[in-house]
């Protein structure tokens, strides 16, 4: 009988041996957490404290240490998502609520022992909407390939960024702000301290983001607090040199003010003891994005600007891009029909005595060439801009490779049950009335890699997935994974294009992800272009 058993355990595969019902338990720098094994055999923890709830004396604080705990703290379900709107269509949070209390973070990891290279991801969303449950983050594909995957949560909106005097002068550090970015920065320190328990190397931390995600990425290299923790950094669609750039000190502390005086209030201990939710409902009606991250001379000592251009940034490869449809041609044109003349005239309103050369850069021969020419133009000042500059001042400062990627794969037909729904604001979907609908996305609009890279297609049932983007996706997550593993993208398998560095300063190979992917060298006329969106960007500065 003892025979006739061990045969059906080494015949049996993986997903009748492990149970999602088979807990397992790890000891952490401050208790014992209780998994389980999902079926694919990755060991999975949710919903693990790595600071303190930010609440009462500790709302707008940096983030303090979490207390021990005794006994065995369950870690089978995803906490509560940080404070926020229902402001992007695309987000579908697993999360058990919605509170000031969100500290929370998320590991997935291979059954081995190790040690594995570690991702952690932060999520997108503007600094004002997202969550680290969100399915096309979730960690388990990656931990299939061999890695330590983690998922992170920080502080949104008014509740993360809010700068004020009274703030300033209570906080050790004598500034205020980046309260969502000191988050971050406090989940690395514990990643750095505890991964190793779930078999993760801690001297190879790699993260990445999209969109808030991606300059999340860029600021964290950018801080002394965080950029001696990482070994590498993955970003798509934006960066902190350009995209929601931090202010000064006194701006943001300025806008807090303004803020407070919206709210009705004339004092920091008011302010503490107004209600989450009704601090959310001011701070929608005030404006969410105008808490600013700040150059708190703490979490970042200078401008981030002035960081990358020095070389004080985290010495570490980088591989960065954005997809080909970031943003609408609405966002140049307005409601104005895509025509040459609206389009001059739209370029005049943006560049004054620059709006030839800006027509030189993004062309139009005739009608019907306006829409790519403004939607390019729109993608760029939108936010590939912000990358390009951060591909090309990190490139040049640092002394580790840099690989940029262009996507281009536009997603799939919308599932029947879905076919009411229109793009969102982050490239997802919503239900609209026909006279709000967008004009239909051609390419790959905002955030629609994600899915692909993190090998969550499956995940996603809004779109109908073909064979196609299941190709896609395993190409541009194996390229994600090789960089994780080695900090150079390209597999050591010959099923993929290798994939070479960027030479800085000049036009430079970039990998077009797309059914058939490959590395295609820029032209000069969009090296050009960019060089002098760069002046226009900065000069604006």
């Amino acid at each position: 009988m003892k025979k006739l058993y061990l045969a059906i355990v080494l015949l049996a595969p993986a997903s009748l041996l492990f149970s999602q019902s088979a807990p397992i338990q790890i000891t952490t720098a401050t208790g014992m957490v209780e998994g389980v094994r999902e079926k694919s055999g990755i060991r999975s923890f949710k919903g693990i404290p790595f600071a303190a709830p930010p609440v009462g004396k500790l709302r707008w604080k940096a983030p303090q240490p979490v207390k021990p705990w005794a006994g065995i703290r369950k870690a089978g379900h995803f906490e509560a998502k940080p404070m926020q709107a229902n402001v992007f269509g695309d987000m579908n949070s697993r999360s058990e609520g919605m509170s000031e209390d969100c500290l929370y973070l998320n590991v997935w990891a291979p059954a081995g022992k190790g040690p594995y290279p570690v991702l952690v991801y932060f999520y997108g969303g503007g600094f004002i909407a997202g969550d680290a449950s969100e399915p096309r983050y979730d960690g388990e594909s990656m931990a299939q390939h061999g890695i330590v995957a983690v998922t992170v949560n920080y502080r949104l909106g008014v509740f993360g960024f809010l700068a004020h005097a009274e703030l300033s002068a209570e906080a050790p550090y004598k500034a205020s702000g980046n309260y969502g970015l000191l988050d971050q920065a406090a989940a690395l320190q514990w990643v750095k301290k505890n991964i190793n328990v779930f078999g993760g190397d801690a001297a190879k931390i790699t993260i990445a983001g999209e969109s808030a995600g991606s300059i999340s990425v860029s600021a964290q290299m950018a801080s002394p607090l965080s950029k001696n923790l990482l070994a590498g950094a993955i970003g798509e669609s934006g960066s902190i040199l350009g995209a929601l750039s931090a202010v000064p000190l006194q701006q943001g502390e300025d806008a807090g003010k303004q803020f407070a005086q919206s709210a009705g209030v004339t004092s920091l201990t008011a302010l503490r003891n107004m209600c989450a939710d009704s601090l959310l409902n001011v701070s929608m009606k005030f404006g969410p994005y105008r808490f600013s991250p700040t150059i708190d001379g703490y979490f970042f000592p200078e401008n981030p600007f002035a960081i990358y251009a020095s070389g004080k940034q985290a010495q570490v490869p980088l591989l960065a891009g954005w997809n080909n449809e970031e943003m609408n041609y609405r966002m140049v044109l307005g409601n104005e029909k895509p025509n040459v003349a609206a389009y001059k005239q739209a370029l005049q309103r943006l560049y004054g005595a620059e709006a030839d050369n800006a027509f030189l850069h993004y062309p139009a021969a005739d009608d019907a060439a306006v829409e790519a020419a403004a939607t390019a133009l729109a993608g760029d000042r939108f936010i590939a801009w912000s990358t390009w500059k951060w591909v090309d001042v990190h490139s040049k400062t640092a002394q580790k490779p840099v690989y940029r990627y262009y996507y281009a794969k536009p997603r799939p037909a919308m599932t029947p049950e879905m076919g009411n729904a229109t793009p969102g604001l982050a490239g997802g979907v919503q239900k609209a009335t026909a006279a709000a609908k967008p004009p239909a996305a051609t390419g790959a609009v905002h955030s629609a890699e994600i899915e692909y890279a993190m090998g969550n297609l499956a995940s996603n049932k809004v779109y109908a997935w073909t064979a196609d983007d299941y190709t896609v996706s395993r190409t541009m997550q194996a390229y994600f994974v090789n960089f994780i593993k080695t900090g150079n993208p390209t597999p050591a398998t010959s099923n993929y294009a290798v994939w070479p560095a960027v030479v800085p300063g000049k036009p430079s190979p970039v990998m077009h992800l797309n059914v058939q992917s490959q590395v295609k060298t820029e032209p000069e006329a969009l090296f050009l272009r960019y060089q002098w969106l760069d002046k226009q960007q900065m000069t604006g500065k």
